[in-house]
């Protein structure tokens, strides 16, 4: 069996305070991409994990996707299996690619062997693995408030528009990235101020993460001021980075001269229904 798990994108990000378990409370909208992963399995006789693309080191248990298999594994009788992982959604980019991975896992495994999980049951496992996990049970865009775990479907108008993703070669630790950030509660809610008009957005809708970022990584913020310069309505960093992305009117076709290797680039008009 296959799936291909799809990126996301934060449009606007706020830090509203920090709890008292250590975790940050925020607000957010988790729009989805088709920047995606390739994700199988075949049943066997000895348990396995491979991968491709983009290099994936570190322990295989400690892996987003395996962690989901043992997480099944625990409540259900599953068959041993081989899994293979064709990386293409990159690391420390702010693009939630092991959580879809994690996700697509959950719920290609409730497909393949008829577990009859609801969806409801499907967002709790997902949210054991990882705070943003249970927006890929779903993957529509979403208001997502408390640690990215409580969702409102929202509708987001920006279909038929483009979107150009940009990754520059450097990677954000998240956890360095809220350790630069000052909470702080938005006087008007995002699922609100994405009901203006997009090109109301570049005033209005902010990523609270962009300025300790930018000064630790400000080729990051080049890339943004780029996106711009080319025409871009709005263009953000999504989450904590390091990924930006713009969205046009129409792509400009100069794109992957500007950002050419090691720069990762992914461009698609968008589609949401």
């Amino acid at each position: 069996m296959i799936t291909f798990p799809k990126a996301k994108i934060n449009l606007g990000l706020h830090i509203t305070e920090k709890r008292p378990d250590g975790f940050h409370n925020l607000e957010t909208v988790f729009f989805p991409v088709g920047w995606n992963d390739a994700l199988e399995f075949a049943e066997a006789d000895v348990f396995g994990f491979t991968s491709s693309g983009i290099l994936i080191s570190g322990d295989p248990e400690a892996n987003l996707v395996v962690k989901a298999y043992r997480l099944l594994q625990n409540d259900f009788e599953l068959p041993i299996l081989k899994i293979h992982l064709h990386k293409q959604i990159p690391f420390g980019a702010g693009l939630g690619g092991g959580s879809s991975d994690a996700a697509f896992m959950l719920k290609m495994l409730n497909e393949t062997y008829h577990l009859k999980i609801s969806e409801e049951k499907l967002l709790n496992y997902a949210a054991a693995l990882g705070s943003d996990c249970p927006f890929f049970i779903r993957n529509k865009p979403v208001y997502a408030t408390g640690r990215g775990e409580i969702m409102q479907p929202l509708e987001v108008r920006l279909n038929g528009m483009f979107i150009l993703l940009v990754k520059p070669p450097v990677e954000v630790s998240t956890a360095k990235a809220y350790q630069l950030i000052e909470p702080q509660m938005p006087k008007v809610s995002l699922a609100k101020l994405l009901q203006l008009p997009i090109v109301n957005w570049k005033e209005n809708v902010v990523n609270q993460f962009e300025p300790p970022v930018f000064k630790q990584y400000p080729e990051i913020e080049a890339v943004r001021n780029q996106l711009y310069e080319m025409g871009a309505i709005y263009a953000s960093m999504s989450g904590s980075g390091s990924c930006v992305f713009g969205l046009f009117s129409k792509i400009p076709t100069s794109y992957k001269e500007l950002f050419p290797a090691p720069f990762l680039t992914f461009s698609q008009k968008i589609q949401i229904f």
